[in-house]
This record gives C-alpha cells, structure tokens and sequence, in this order.
C-alpha cells in the first residue's frame, strides 16, 4: 500500500513522497507524482529513507550511561525511569543554579511545523536560557530584506520564462534539485545559465558558463556589474525612478570598482566580467537564484543585500520570468499556541548557538549544567568543535539527547530518549524552496519504544506539574489552530485537500514585487537609512573579510559546502551512503598539492589553531588556487582521528544576522 508522506530534512524542497508499507514496514519510497513543483523525482539520497526508518542501529529503547562520557557504553531502561531522572535533574540543576543553567539546543533535524517547535513550552516555562536559532540563514534574510523587503521573493517557476539565468552561490544539483527543471525548461527555449561559485560543483560543470571567483567577493562582483551596467546604460531608469530609493548613492559607491579593480579582487577575468554584466543588462528576463553560500562570509549580510540591488538596476521585477529567489513559502505565521513565548521571564539569558563551544567550556553566573539536545547533532554541526567535544565531555554536565541514531552527540549524553522518525508522525511542513503547504500523516506506527518530539515533553511536562494547555493536546489539533491563521498566504487555501495529504498552492503571487517591496520606504532601497541608523554602511559595500586567525601560518582558504549524499550531517546513519561517499576527501588545486609534495589520493592533516582533522587528497582544477574544499559533514566518528571538519571552522558571527562564517576559515594542508 502506498501511503503519501513529506521529506522533512532542511532542503528547500520539501519533496512530495510515497512511501509503500508491507506488513507494517516501510519498503520502498519514491516520488508523489501529482506534487507540482518536486513533479514526481526526487534525489538520490530520499531513495534510502527505508534504510533510515528500519536500520539495524536504530535506537528502540531509552538509554542510560554506564561507561565514561563518550564511550558509547549505555544500558536499556523503561520510559518513566528515564523521563523521572530527566525531570529529577531538571528540578537539581534549578535548584541549585537557577533555571538559566539549563540550554536547550535544536534546530531543523525535522522541518514539520509541530515537531520542530514541540520542546519551545518546555523550556519557556522553565525558564531555561534561550537558544538564539541563527546558524543557518539569518545573515542572508538580513541582507536580502534590506534592500528588498521581507517575505517571499520570485517564485522559481517563473523562471521557466527567463532568458538568462544566474545560479549565484547554490549548488542547484545538490541542494535545490527541482529547481533544475525549472532552469531547463528556460534552456529550451533559449536562456543561457551561469553559475557563479568559488568552484567547479556538479551545477556549475551543467551551466553554460561559469565563474569561479574567490569566496567572500560577491559583492565586490556584484558592484562591478552594476558599474558596468551604468556606465553602459543598461539601466531601467524609470524603475529606478519610481521604485528605488538611493540611486544617485550606489552610483557613486559603483564607481569605486572599476572593472581591473573588481577582476583583482574577485580573482577573475575582466572579460568574464564584462560579458556577464553585459548579457544580464541586456537580457528581457533576467533571473537570479541566490544559495546560502555568498552570506557564510563575514561580511555575508552585506554580499546578499549587494546581489539583491541588482534585479532593480535592470528592472527584472517588471518582467515576466525576472527576479530574484532567495526564500519562498508562507502559511501558519501565528504559532504561539504551541511555542508560548510568554511563559519565558523576562531578561532570560539568550545564547547563540554558533556559539555553543564557548557556552560548554567558559559561560558563568550560571555555567550551564543540563543541555538537552533534539533534532541536531552539534558534535558534527557546530563550529569550533574541539570546543564542542569539550564542553559535552564535562563530567559535571547531564546530557539528554532525543536522536534515532548513536551520533557523535549522542555518545556524550546521560540519557538518550528514541524519537520517532518523520515517517511515524503527524505534522504540517511549509517550504522555503516553494509556495506550497503539504500535511503528512505517519505511515506506521513508531518503531519500537520510539516517541515523537510532542509525546516526549508533554510527558515531561506531566512529571514537572505544568498545567497549561499545550503540554496535552494533540497535532491534529495544533494543525487545526495553525489553519485558522490569518495570514494572507493561507486565504483560500483548500483546506480539504490539505487534509486529504495533497500539496496544495499557497496565496502567493508568482511575482510578490508587483505590488511594491516590503521595505520601510516601499521601495527598493539602495540607501539604507536602517543601517545607517545602526552605525552600518547605508550602501553596497565590496570590502572582504578574511578569517582574522589566519596570518600567514594558514595561506589557504576552507569552505565546506554540502555534499551530493548528505544533507547537513544527516544520512551518515546509511552504510550503503557512506559507502557511496567514500571517504572524506579535501579538494585541492594542483599548484597547492605540488608545493606541498601531496599526490593524489594520499591523506592528508588540514589544521589550523582551532583543530585539525584528517582527509584524503583530491587534486584538481574544479577548485581554484588557494582554495581548498571539503564537501559534506562525515560523522567525526568515522573519520580519522574522531575529529570533523568543523574542527577548523570558527564561531565568530557574520555582520548581521548572528550567523556562523562557515566560509570564512583559512588553513594549511600537509601529507
């Protein structure tokens, strides 16, 4: 029997399933063909998901530490045992240090709307310190609103009538697949794609062109092209007229990268830059899909709201198949009847979780004593994880994990609780790739003692004596609540067919600028008066942040992009996957490998002062000199050593945004 269901991993996809359950097992996905945008394929990886669900290491039981912290030595013990020495140290830590000394971490191991915001109560009514959830995509939602507003930019499928597209920092292939399409269809009927990328990835080998530039030079790039543009008159000046504000500014600011200067900085040809600026200001229809890539800078906020100035100077906006995609989606915006943001004190101490190595390892007044971990595997993901492992190692720190799997985290922990997987649970799943809503139900019964994310804290709030709603009513009831929203997106939405497992189509216009931009002024604001407010540039700005930590010790610059086969540290759990990744390999340019007597395929130890780890030598040209390149997160587990690739990245935070600068780490490589 084929049952509908929702990939929830973090992709922009939120892919439309099928899953076929055979005496109550999972034995076969494939795609939901009727979904309109992920139009019955998906990628490799989701292919596997039976292999996830029914895995011969999945944790059934909850589990109690028996050996030395990190020795993966645990024992079986029953739900109330664990949910009662849970609660017991809970109300132990309060007690003697306050409730702040309590953190909770989490992020998008799960996409649903419930489950990912089921712990939220829990901890508001603690009074536990506040995660701050930036490692991920804020710095780009900065800069991106800044200069045109906030919610959904241009819908990706009104690309398939663009003649000239422009992937910009997104490795389309692995991260934003069914995009694809959409860029071929505009292929077909003439447009030329460009891809711009610090190196070669599987995207920019199928575009028509591509230009590697040095990372961190977006907006160096991006002002280039607009002098060009200007300087050319390949300008809109009636758009700019009547839909921009701080024209005659960025003019100025423009002329400051003349084009030699721009090709120094961004390590390119000034033909390249040429040709490009010239076929977008030429272009009826041009198109931009920016990834996440340009703002993991330093200065990303600032790349991502240069790069979105550029839609305006052309007037795309005004086109049918122009624009720009950053983020989509909508639906339920209210969901504080699940979160309760008002059961948190007032004054709770915020911790960012970029920066969770240094909260393990220095915070005082309180030093945290209890961190409770769900739907993320820090111990992978996190920056700076040297810290990370030390922090989590500390004897005196009581650990509880809800995982499916003996992660690199999960090995840390005092308690671990077995979570459902997403195939065995209810919930409501909004995308950030597409303008659709799709509800999924569970296709079985959770395997084993395994319980969703809601089950586990309502029970734990039943042990703690909280009395309030949201800690004992259902999903389906949350998910009726979250539909009664007012949000605009969710007017005229078809209930029942979301009810019935079909992705149905939120209210949101192809193009959502036709109306004007979400901006203070209502404009496209190339002056920013907000930043400016904030002591920040008002303007587009190309200056480049390096990694300070690096010196001359450390000549080559680290980015860490995903890999085709994993998805953040997640589908490491699959031995068929790992097998088909091989093992953790460091692309590096032939120039470098030569001057360091590194031949192929030979491992290599890649160190900076924040760590080391070790990987096996990739030499080639898709990367460009000076820039080394570590594609995916392998468990620390399965790597040499015990040690990830996040050893070497940092936990400092980008200009706005608080976001981690996961691109912006320089290293130095040896056999």
């Amino acid at each position: 029997m084929w049952k509908p269901a929702v990939c929830t991993k973090d992709c922009p996809d939120t892919c439309g399933l099928l899953a076929k359950v055979e005496d109550g097992r999972i034995t076969k996905i494939k795609a939901d063909p009727d979904h309109p945008f992920t139009q019955g394929f998906i990628c490799r990886k989701a292919k596997f998901f039976p292999e996830h669900v029914h895995n011969e290491k999945r944790i059934l039981t909850p589990l109690k530490r028996k050996g030395p912290k990190g020795s993966g030595r645990f024992e079986p013990v029953g739900w109330d045992a664990a949910l009662d020495a849970i609660a017991g140290q809970i109300q132990k830590v309060v007690k003697a240090h306050g409730p702040e000394a309590i953190l909770p971490y989490f992020y998008a191991g799960h996409m649903g709307i419930v489950h990912r915001n089921a712990g939220q109560a829990f901890f508001h009514k603690l009074g536990a310190s506040r995660l701050l959830l930036t490692i991920c995509g804020p710095a780009a939602t900065e800069g991106f609103k800044t200069t045109l507003g906030s919610g959904p930019s241009t819908d990706i499928e009104s690309s398939v009538d663009s003649d000239f597209i422009i992937i910009w920092g997104s490795n389309t292939l692995t991260t934003n697949i069914h995009a694809w399409s959409f860029f071929l269809k505009a292929r077909k009927k003439g447009a030329r794609i460009v891809v711009i990328d610090p190196y070669r990835t599987i995207t920019a080998q199928k575009a028509d062109f591509h230009l590697m530039v040095k990372p961190g030079t977006d907006a160096a790039l991006a002002l280039g092209i607009m002098n060009i543009l200007i300087q050319e008159n390949l300008v809109k000046k009636t758009f700019i007229k009547e839909q921009t504000i701080g024209y005659e500014q960025l003019v100025l600011r423009a002329a400051e990268y003349p084009l030699e200067k721009t090709a120094e900085i961004c390590g390119v040809s000034t033909r390249d830059i040429e040709n490009l600026a010239r076929s977008y200001g030429k272009a009826k229809a041009p198109f931009i899909r920016t990834g996440w890539g340009p703002a993991r800078q330093l200065r990303g906020a600032m790349a991502m709201r240069t790069i979105a100035c550029l839609p305006a100077l052309v007037g795309a906006f005004d086109t049918t198949g122009g624009g720009i995609t950053r983020s989509l989606g909508g639906g339920p915006s209210d969901i504080t009847r699940l979160t309760r943001p008002d059961l948190c004190p007032e004054d709770t101490r915020i911790i960012n979780m970029v920066e969770l190595g240094n909260a393990l390892t220095r915070l005082n007044d309180p030093p945290v004593k209890l961190f409770y971990n769900f739907m993320s595997n820090p111990a992978a993901v996190a920056p700076q994880s040297d810290l990370v492992h030390t922090g989590l190692a500390r004897e005196d720190l009581f650990v509880v994990v809800h995982e499916l799997f003996m992660t690199d985290t999960a090995k840390m922990a005092d308690i671990i609780l077995p979570s459902a997987s997403f195939l065995e649970m209810t919930d409501i799943y909004k995308s950030y790739g597409h303008n659709y809503l799709r509800l999924a139900k569970s296709v079985i019964p959770p395997v084993g003692q395994s319980r969703t994310n809601l089950a586990i804290f309502q029970a734990l709030a039943k042990r703690m004596g909280f009395k309030e709603e949201v800690f004992r009513i259902s999903e389906d009831e949350f998910i009726k609540g979250f539909l009664e929203d007012s949000h605009p997106s969710l007017k005229g939405v078809d209930t029942k067919a979301l009810m019935q497992g079909k992705a149905v189509r939120l209210n949101i216009a192809f193009n959502p600028y036709a109306k004007g931009f979400n901006t203070p002024s209502g404009k496209v604001e190339f002056f920013s008066q907000a930043w400016q407010d904030k002591g920040l540039d008002p303007l587009p700005c190309g200056q480049v942040w390096r990694d300070p930590q690096g010196d001359d010790t450390y000549p080559l610059e680290l980015i860490t992009p995903p890999h085709p086969l994993f998805l953040n540290s997640a589908f490491n759990e699959i031995a068929k996957i790992r097998t088909l990744v091989g093992r953790p390999t460091l692309l590096i340019h032939p120039d470098d490998a030569a001057a360091r007597h590194i031949v192929q395929d030979a491992p290599v130890r890649v160190f900076n002062a924040r760590g080391e780890c070790r990987l096996d030598a990739k030499i080639t040209t898709d990367t460009r000199p000076g820039l080394v390149v570590a594609e995916g997160i392998h468990w620390p587990q399965f790597m040499d050593q015990g040690k990830g690739i996040n050893q070497l990245t940092s936990q400092r935070l980008t200009d706005q945004g608080e976001t981690c600068a996961f691109h912006c780490s320089r290293v130095e490589v040896i056999p």
